[in-house]
């Protein structure tokens, strides 16, 4: 009787509030060698992002002697191009911490008291487990995790879970859970990125082409049942319905390529490369797979593959930012959090 009056003591000791998890890919803490090596010792050795065929110390030993040796210098040099260009720092971090702000704010508004909003990432700071922690603190029993990705891919969203699931080893109580797997088709989601096609088409005119470029994955992640470019197809296809594009004026391509495996195609370079030869001179780029805009839209897209182009014969180049904190996506996130913890407020 004792043991129970104090359990219920302790279960009704302060309000139980909803923990959002917000999660993206992550970032060095600084773009130097230093701080993008254990970054991406990090993010090679999550076997969802790297899925090396057995035995896999093969790829552990390619891993630190070879890239870990190599390509710290040249990400971060790329890094050093993009860094404080959306406010201090990670043009990633910069951005999820005013998501975050916003869609904390939003929720405020929405449903008063109701929520906590920590941000954590896959791989650097601030690091997931530190965002879960957060959540506890503040006697989180229930969380909802929003991955960032609006496009379901088992090397993004799913070690998004598999971080959620490893920290709730170490819990003694384990919160009630939802996990957003995906977005890719939602009507809000949809609108979002066709207003940004049109406000940036209204200061910039109307290009002969629109490409739209998702993040790739390797070819056998696809053929080992990943519906990632299933999910890549059916937004491109409505975003190309809203905004009214025949067949002959947009196409899907995939970025991003890493080692000599055939990855998903077409391929956002060679697409590129190959336009001005068709007569594209004019082309605008928009990547509806980033919910922000960092290394591989900034650098990657609109200085890479720009010159890519131009260099190709093109004329005119345009890169359409991510959604990032354009009141009209953090409206539907906040929307999609709430619709997704129906029946956790009463």
């Amino acid at each position: 009787m004792l043991l129970y009056q104090s359990s219920s003591i302790h279960e009704s000791a302060g309000e139980t509030k909803i923990g959002l998890l917000l999660s993206n890919l992550g970032t060095p803490d600084a773009p130097t060698k230093k701080a993008v090596k254990p970054y991406l010792r990090q993010f090679l050795s999550d076997t969802r992002v790297i899925e090396p065929p057995p035995p896999r110390w093969v790829w552990k030993i390619i891993l630190n002697a070879v890239i870990l040796n190599l390509r710290p210098r040249k990400s971060a040099k790329a890094y050093q191009t993009v860094w404080n260009t959306h406010g201090e720092g990670s043009p990633l971090l910069s951005i999820a911490k005013l998501q975050k702000t916003e869609i904390a704010s939003l929720l405020e508004k929405k449903a008063p008291g109701q929520f906590e909003v920590a941000l954590g990432m896959c791989y650097g700071n601030p690091s997931m487990n530190s965002a879960l922690a957060e959540l506890e603190s503040k006697g989180c029993k229930k969380i909802i995790v929003l991955p960032l990705y609006p496009q379901y891919a088992a090397s993004s969203t799913g070690s998004v879970f598999d971080a959620v699931a490893k920290e709730f080893l170490t819990w003694r109580n384990v919160p009630d859970l939802r996990f957003i797997s995906s977005y890719n088709e939602e009507e809000k989601y949809i609108d979002a990125l066709a207003n940004s096609v049109k406000e940036y088409q209204k200061t910039h005119g109307k290009p002969d082409f629109l490409l739209m470029s998702y993040h790739g994955i390797p070819k056998r992640y696809f053929d080992k049942g990943d519906n990632y470019p299933c999910q890549c197809c059916k937004t491109t296809f409505r975003l190309a319905q809203k905004l009214d594009l025949k067949p002959s004026e947009y196409q899907m391509t995939f970025q991003s390529r890493l080692g000599v495996a055939e990855w998903m195609k077409e391929y956002t370079d060679k697409t590129l490369k190959s336009l001005p030869s068709k007569g594209i001179k004019n082309v605008q780029v928009i990547c509806p797979g980033f919910s922000a805009d960092c290394l591989e839209t900034i650098e990657e897209i609109s200085e890479e593959n720009k010159d890519y182009f131009m260099e190709s014969g093109g004329q005119k180049f345009g890169y359409i930012p991510a959604l990032n904190d354009r009141p009209d996506h953090i409206e539907f996130l906040t929307q999609l959090v709430l619709d997704n913890t129906s029946g956790w407020n009463k």
